[in-house]
């Protein structure tokens, strides 16, 4: 082989690595990031502005944010729509089923004016007439300039979900890019999402509450036992797929978590990273606890306690 051929194969090994290595570098820059502690800016800065709309993204943002967390139904013509409720109630002006309407028809509704009403000392005018958003939407302002905390509902209420998720996620480059991790209730969601990209970071979230007869406490979809009753076997199950959990802390004003909980999790590998606080103190014990990161609805208080 002549030289010139051996110069050509390795400019061309080198072109075909380079990328691949730059990606690792990414995704381990994310993993790196996410064992620091991370603002998760909860539906936004949904504290001072109409959840999942541009001021409340754009708030989160200028209030030192790490993640903006989105959460996504589908739209009767297949579309990745922003919004938490399944149903369009209480945040628009519209009433029924968000998967049973049409991408247009969602555009049509009013989902910040209800803001105005529930929260008049945060008003503005300002707020009347945002848009539902789309995922598509939401990537193509921001692109890979923010990292987005994304939850999937149940396969069961959205089949085609995971898979079209992943496949926006991989054509927008922001998997390799290390910009999303990916968090759900449903073990059934998160495995699926594991099985199609093993490189997005995923949370299992889970809600602890008591029981119907009230002598002890239960997880919803029953991920897990009871916290006082979690095995480390139980733990390292859920970190065969992801890299965190994500629990409640309190049901009713009674703690349904504590710092062993958060050691025990640490132990085995597992970020923690707790929903949703926006009390100060309350922010204060978790840090103190030791937590990896918190949902809120209101950065700037987590901002000043982290800075």
């Amino acid at each position: 082989m002549n030289t010139a051929i051996r110069c050509s194969l390795a400019t061309l090994a080198l072109g075909l690595t380079a990328p691949l290595a730059a990606q690792a570098d990414a995704l381990e820059q994310q993993l790196d990031d996410l064992q620091d502690f991370q603002i998760i800016a909860h539906r936004g800065a949904s504290g001072h502005a109409p959840e999942h709309t541009w001021p409340s993204y754009e708030k989160a943002r200028e209030m030192g944010a790490d993640y903006l967390e989105l959460d996504l139904h589908m739209s009767a013509d297949g579309e990745l729509m922003v919004i938490h409720d399944d149903t369009l109630d209480r945040t628009t002006d519209g009433t029924g089923q968000v998967k049973a309407h049409t991408l247009a028809e969602l555009k049509a509704l009013d989902v910040g004016g209800w803001f105005n009403q529930a929260h008049p000392e945060r008003a503005d005018e300002a707020f009347t007439g945002a848009r539902m958003l789309t995922l598509d939407e939401v990537i193509d302002r921001y692109g890979t300039d923010v990292r987005y905390y994304i939850e999937t509902k149940s396969p069961e209420r959205y089949p085609e979900l995971q898979h079209s998720l992943v496949e926006t996620l991989e054509a927008e480059g922001l998997v390799e890019s290390g910009s999303v991790a990916i968090q759900s209730f449903s073990q059934d969601s998160l495995r699926q999402i594991h099985d199609l990209n093993a490189d997005i970071p995923l949370v299992q979230l889970v809600w602890y509450s008591p029981t119907e007869d009230g002598n002890g406490l239960t997880e919803w979809t029953g991920v897990t036992p009871p916290p006082a009753e979690i095995s480390d076997a139980d733990l390292q199950a859920i970190a065969d797929y992801a890299v965190g959990i994500g629990p409640n802390v309190v049901y009713d004003g009674e703690d349904v978590i504590d710092a062993g909980f958060v050691e025990q999790a640490h132990d085995n590998g597992l970020l923690v990273h707790p929903y949703t606080i926006n009390d100060p103190e309350q922010m204060q014990r978790l840090l103190d606890w030791g937590v990896d990161g918190m949902f809120t609805n209101f950065p700037d208080r987590l901002s000043e306690l982290v800075e």
